[in-house]
């Protein structure tokens, strides 16, 4: 479960869902947990103060699998009419799986516990959904749609399209990607030859044999023969190993491509893991493979960011991959062999262990702060840093590399002196000095120095994606209202307030031009 302040909700978790509201969003579903001591389900804070009253929302709100019923282990309500009974004077429209409307609703309006409005008001909702999607007039499906859209070309080209833009290169020391095709290759890891795995955590029904491994993404590159595979150990521990055959198979290669990570299942609803690094026994078998000296490159299959800093140490190059799809075979292939420049960017911060655990960029900052993100507490004594790890993470929100390399230059803020009604202008020169077109994600992050409350070290405010030839330059430009630089204030309510802004724009939250604002009155 959850536990965090209104603020926070607020300020954090909030702004995602009315920005989907903006773009046409037409239903919600209530999470499994509680905000505030109230499960979502019937938190009539979130489902009938903010959506309803607040932002005016005329959307239809179902529940989470059973998490109607699941209000009686939560320990808020007695039995399934009670659950009913609060879930529906919350806000709550549609009841998913289990019972509690169908079997009581009736009972609880005719005993004057629940408003026949009230029913009204969700039945209303539903109707005028229905009617959107044209479920009146045409109320049955087409029962032979997916044969005729799943794995048609241009969807597949898509699913390549996405997992090549989804994928992050973390390290890439002396540039050994990409790969020549006439590298002698060892291929070694659990997840080479996979293909259900690929599919990430929620994907049932699936059709595995559809899915492209790492193998036969390999073989549009490699000869036919002459790049071994060996799975050296299996995800989990409960299987034996091969590592011999796969030292063996490193000694005769130019290049060892281990393919490690996460089953599927792994992550996901209900797979929390205690212990975050590499799974089973890969990471012995990475000790053995490293220990010859080849070269290592690595791509790495998760549903998260993992703790991986012995990893990150030994090889030479190392790609999130992800859980990629059904082309990811293809996907990485193409990026391991430089067919496609990598362009991805963490969408989370990669902790060094899990006692640093949360880390994310857009923290606050305490009453000793440590004067560089790096820093242990021997160092700076009494300041709020760990005695065993630096603070900063392994790899940073918004990091990922490419095959080029671009440079940032002639920040320019339009106008440095801001009313309320105002709109922050910003743009600099992005220039790809390398020899290889690419794109890049340029990313602008804002902080309120000093405000009612205390705000976090920076929040990204605005990302593009820009695509550079060799040589080329662009000017990239944000524009920022004024009013999206508030927050909620003492009196919990949206507030813009006077007062010194920083700005940094750059490749992640850690890198960047650095400006200064000031905002001198709203209204």
């Amino acid at each position: 479960t959850t536990d965090f302040s209104e603020r926070t909700l607020r300020d954090v978790y909030l702004p995602p869902f009315t920005a989907a509201f903006a773009a046409g969003a037409g239903s919600v579903m209530s999470s499994f947990n509680e905000i505030s001591g109230i499960p979502a389900t019937a938190n009539p804070l979130i489902l009938r103060t903010i959506l309803r009253d607040e932002l005016a929302w005329p959307g239809l709100v179902l529940s989470d699998y059973e998490s109607v019923k699941e209000l009686i282990p939560h320990g808020l309500a007695t039995d399934l009419k009670d659950a009913a009974r609060q879930s529906l004077l919350a806000g709550l429209d549609i009841e998913m799986v289990s019972s509690g409307y169908t079997d009581h609703l009736a009972d609880l309006v005719e005993a004057g516990e629940v408003p026949m409005a009230l029913v009204d008001e969700a039945v209303r909702r539903v109707l005028r959904l229905k009617f959107r999607l044209g479920v009146f007039e045409n109320p049955y499906t087409d029962e032979t749609l997916a044969e005729k859209i799943i794995l048609r070309p241009d969807f597949r080209e898509l699913a390549l399209a996405v997992a090549q833009e989804s994928m992050v290169l973390l390290k890439n020391d002396d540039n050994i990607l990409p790969l020549a095709p006439q590298t002698r290759l060892a291929v070694i890891g659990p997840l080479a030859n996979n293909r259900a795995d690929l599919l990430g955590c929620w994907s049932l029904h699936t059709h595995p044999e559809d899915v492209e491994t790492v193998l036969e993404g390999l073989a549009a590159y490699l000869p036919e023969d002459g790049w071994p595979h060996v799975e050296g150990c299996p995800i989990r521990q409960d299987a034996p190993t091969d590592i011999p055959a796969a030292v063996a198979a490193a000694e005769a290669a130019d290049v060892v491509l281990l393919v490690l990570g996460e089953s599927a299942d792994m992550s996901g609803e209900g797979h929390s893991r205690t212990h975050l690094g590499l799974p089973g026994r890969q990471q012995e078998l990475v000790d053995a493979v490293a220990a010859t000296g080849k070269p290592l490159v690595c791509v790495l299959m998760s549903g998260r960011p993992l703790v991986i800093p012995q990893l990150a140490g030994q090889v030479q190059a190392l790609l999130a991959a992800w859980h990629g799809g059904i082309r990811a075979g293809r996907a990485i292939a193409d990026i391991l062999f430089g067919a496609v420049n990598p362009s991805g960017k963490l969408t989370a911060s990669w902790p060094r262990s899990e006692g640093q655990i949360p880390v994310y960029y857009a923290h606050k900052n305490t009453g000793r702060p440590a004067s560089e993100a790096g820093t242990k507490q021997f160092a700076e004594l009494f300041k709020s840093v760990f005695i065993d790890e630096p603070n900063s993470p392994l790899f940073a929100f918004g990091y990922g590399l490419s095959y080029t390399h671009f440079t940032y230059a002639d920040l320019h803020i339009a106008q440095t002196e801001l009313t309320g009604d105002d709109t922050l202008v910003v743009s600099a020169t992005v220039t790809n000095c390398g020899e290889r077109a690419g794109a890049e994600v340029v990313q602008l992050y804002v902080r309120d120095l000093v405000g009612s409350v205390t705000r976090p070290v920076k929040e990204l405010k605005g990302f593009q994606k820009i695509y550079l030839e060799p040589g080329e330059q662009r000017t990239v430009r944000f524009e920022v209202p004024v009013g999206e630089l508030g927050f909620t204030g003492r009196e919990m309510r949206y507030v813009v307030e006077p007062g010194s802004f920083q700005l940094w724009l750059g490749p992640n939250s850690t890198e960047g031009l650095v400006g200064d604002f000031v905002i001198t009155a709203v209204s």
